[in-house]
């Protein structure tokens, strides 16, 4: 564990991640707030009242489960992911935020940070951190999740977005340094003409000593898919090809979103247990399912502009084999340690084939599988070294 010579004023401003009093598994920036705490830093973790993931309001429970202070940023509610609604809430948090910083530090209730690490998107959010970090002399650290604006070039022309772009420049040239979750996010931090140092942290997972479940008899190959049901991911693929494995497979979904009455119905066109949606579940509750699964779907397009999402932290832990339609960097992750199989986003056949791969290399593609979560995905080295990169800056 690395400890601070001096304690330290950090704040960690993410509005996004779920909080693990929420019934969700602690995320990166609450695993990197606790590696600040443990270090001796003094953190401060802002958050947003609202649920990105479940669309609704939050209920303050979570103060008494957190070795730092946590403070919740009024936001505007938003029902999708891409939407002018969201677009607004954002702009209104950057400036509650600002207005809930001026209000807390000036009566005392705050110290002023030496640090902020603000995750990026939202845009609006990390300027705000920026302007208030120039009026007290603390040092930003910017850590890229999401490439913002690109991934809106898929629904919007390139040319509307240059409002955006001009946001995300000025915020990552105003960076004492610059953390990403994928190398795809380096490219892309130099391209706006980033100087200084840009380091690579994957997200990180809390691993357990458990065995993983290796499959030993005849019953269908078990796919899981957790996350979003939204229009980013493709899960109707996913059914389709489970429905013409006619019985070899299996398909749990766990997760809500706008997409999930559509993927209901076209499920409701196989088998009775051959599609089972389980809603957003708990975190041991996510953990028991994921424990009984043999493979984890990532149903993703390379031209989302994600590195390596955080699928690949849940599903290795657990030792699943991996099908993943996204490409690129993680594509490079599941070949290198052969912990999986790639097809071809939105085919049916391609994902199908897959399947079938993997159930016939199981158990080597499972252990392959947790082996990379060792070495990539393990929350203590990965944040406790980011608090040894972060604090060099301080």
């Amino acid at each position: 564990m690395f400890s601070l010579a001096d304690a330290m004023n950090v704040w960690i401003v993410n509005p996004f991640d779920n909080l693990p009093s929420e019934g969700y598994r602690p995320m990166r920036f609450w695993l990197m707030a606790e590696a600040f705490a443990r270090s001796g830093a003094n953190v401060v973790y802002w958050t947003s009242d609202f649920s990105h993931a479940n669309k609704k309001k939050r209920v303050r429970t979570h103060d008494v489960f957190s070795p730092f202070k946590i403070v919740e940023i009024p936001s505007l509610e938003y029902g999708r992911n891409v939407s002018l609604s969201r677009m607004r809430s954002h702009l209104k948090l950057a400036k509650d935020f600002a207005r809930t910083v001026r209000s807390k530090t000036a009566g005392g209730e705050l110290a002023e940070p030496d640090l902020i690490v603000a995750s990026s998107p939202p845009l609006s959010l990390v300027g705000e951190v920026h302007r208030f970090a120039r009026m007290t002399g603390a040092k930003v650290i910017v850590d890229v999740m999401d490439a913002w604006p690109e991934t809106f070039e898929r629904v919007v022309p390139r040319w509307m977005l240059w409002p955006l772009r001009r946001m995300a420049r000025r915020n990552y040239l105003d960076a004492a340094a610059i953390t990403v979750v994928s190398r795809r996010y380096c490219d892309l931090v130099l391209s706006y003409g980033y100087s200084g140092q840009v380091r690579l942290f994957y997200h990180g997972i809390e691993l357990s000593d458990e065995e993983p479940r290796i499959k030993s008899d005849a019953s269908p190959l078990k796919v899981v898919y957790a996350g979003n049901l939204g229009r980013s991911y493709d899960l109707a693929t996913a059914i389709k090809a489970v429905g013409r494995m006619k019985g070899a497979a299996v398909l749990d979904i766990a997760g809500k979103g706008e997409r999930e009455d559509e993927l209901m119905k076209l499920a409701g066109s196989l088998p009775g247990g051959s599609v089972r949606f389980h809603g957003y579940l708990p975190k041991d509750a996510l953990d028991a399912l994921l424990r009984s699964a043999d493979v984890g779907l990532v149903p993703m397009d390379g031209a989302s502009c994600v590195g390596v999402p955080y699928k690949f932290a849940d599903y290795s832990k657990h030792a699943l084999a991996m099908a993943s339609s996204l490409g690129g960097e993680s594509s490079e992750l599941l070949k290198s340690f052969g912990a999986g199989a790639e097809y071809v986003f939105g085919d049916a056949d391609s994902l199908e084939k897959a399947l079938r791969q993997i159930g016939e290399n199981l158990p080597s593609f499972k252990a392959a599988s947790r082996k990379m979560a060792e070495e990539n995905f393990d929350a203590v080295k990965i944040y406790d070294e980011y608090v040894r990169f972060a604090s060099a800056y301080v």
